[in-house]
């Protein structure tokens, strides 16, 4: 088995959808006879139960849930892993020596070089008597270390060790893919609501000062709008959220905007209802509609109107957000998009497009139609469905 845990494997399994594996194991009599072609499938299986739990990192829980089958993979009577700090899990065979595992891991994790131990042992039943330390890696960093116990350590069992620490390290190099891509959404919302929230909370709460005495119920509606809008677009849980939220707060928004423009600012819906439980990016529609009223309209003379469109497309959702207000040189336009200039002309468009782009590919950036004078149309597609996206 030891000769199957090799590195065409292991890419392999690394990159094969769950469905094809189900779709293996259904048809596991069409593999064939032959003892290498069952062994081959039992590796990638095994491979495929030990992926998931790692993909959260390396942690104690993600640990103690590959262990079992990463030992089965290596085929050693027991295995260890650690971080730089502690023993994560010692698995199998001889738990009396869990206690030394970190100590045999220490001077793997000091030079990052695979090491061959001899265990003492008095008990003449243990099938404990060398171990294999392999280094975990992220990034060119010893994170961790993996280490096979037996009863020898055989060519077959370093290399065997050597190519599932390997694949061990692709998968801890996704989960910090993951995560740094979790933390960069993070920091881009963030930095979307520094960039709406001042302005707009300024103008807010300055219109709602001038109810407050000629008309003392409208200015306490329109705090209570106010305040559902802030906690909405403060809330600090989920990357997505639904269609249907995300125009209930555009429509807070919209609401407290008519107050202060009064019939200056007309704006017209058009709505599937289709599309409303369509899952998006938290605050990916807000940003365009503050743009178009905010850089659309506020300098315009006479009654400004805004259309805001969401559309039925089979297996896509298609959303516009159009305004008749003064528009924007293309070629700046596409500067802005492009992070080459600093946007004063477009709040949130080139963080909105660049959010669009990294959850559902590049084919999904904004399309924005625009020329000096001729107002402004900002077209978003989005599929219905995408791996990885749900409003929770």
């Amino acid at each position: 088995m030891e000769y199957l845990v090799g590195s065409a494997v292991v890419a392999v399994v690394v990159g094969v959808p769950s469905i094809v594996l189900w779709r293996v194991m259904r048809g596991r009599r069409e593999l064939g006879t032959s003892p290498a072609e069952r062994a081959t499938f039992e590796t990638l299986h095994t491979a495929s139960l030990a992926g998931p739990p790692l993909r959260a990192g390396l942690t104690a829980d993600g640990a103690e849930r590959a262990s079992r089958h990463l030992r089965a993979l290596l085929g050693s009577a027991a295995v260890a892993i650690t971080d730089r700090e502690r023993l994560l899990v010692y698995d199998g065979a001889g738990d009396h020596h869990a206690g030394q595992a970190f100590e045999h891991a220490a001077a793997t994790l000091e030079d990052g070089r695979t090491q061959v131990l001899t265990i003492e042992c008095e008990l003449l039943e243990c099938p404990i008597r060398q171990v294999v330390v392999v280094p975990l890696t992220t990034d060119d960093r010893v994170v961790g270390a993996l280490a096979a116990y037996g009863q020898s350590a055989s060519a077959g069992l370093v290399r065997a060790a050597q190519e599932v620490a390997g694949w061990v390290d692709s998968q801890l190099e996704l989960a910090e893919l993951d995560r740094s891509r979790t933390l960069l959404m993070e920091a881009e919302v963030r930095a979307l609501r520094a960039q709406i929230s001042p302005h707009f909370i300024y103008n807010s709460l300055t219109t709602i000062a001038s109810f407050v005495r000629t008309d003392p119920e409208r200015a306490r509606e329109l705090l209570l709008e106010f305040a559902d809008f802030t906690r909405y677009s403060f809330r600090r849980h989920g990357e997505f959220t639904t269609l249907a939220e995300e125009l209930r707060s555009i429509d807070r928004y919209l609401i407290l905007e008519r107050a202060r423009f009064g019939d200056q600012l007309q704006v017209t819906l058009r709505i599937a209802p289709e599309v409303l439980p369509v899952a998006v990016p938290f605050l990916c529609l807000q940003p365009l509609v503050e743009n178009a009223v905010r850089h659309g309209l506020e300098s315009k003379n006479g009654v400004g109107r805004i259309t805001i469109i969401a559309e039925d497309a089979g297996a896509e959702c298609r959303i516009s957000v159009e305004d008749d207000g003064l528009g924007m040189d293309p070629e700046r336009l596409r500067r802005i998009l492009a992070g080459e200039i600093a946007s004063s002309g477009g709040v949130g468009l080139a963080n909105v497009d660049e959010r669009l782009r990294q959850v559902y590919g590049d084919e999904y950036g904004l399309v924005v139609e625009t020329a000096a004078g001729a107002g402004t149309k900002v077209n978003v597609r989005l599929p219905k469905y995408h791996p990885g996206v749900s409003a929770r």
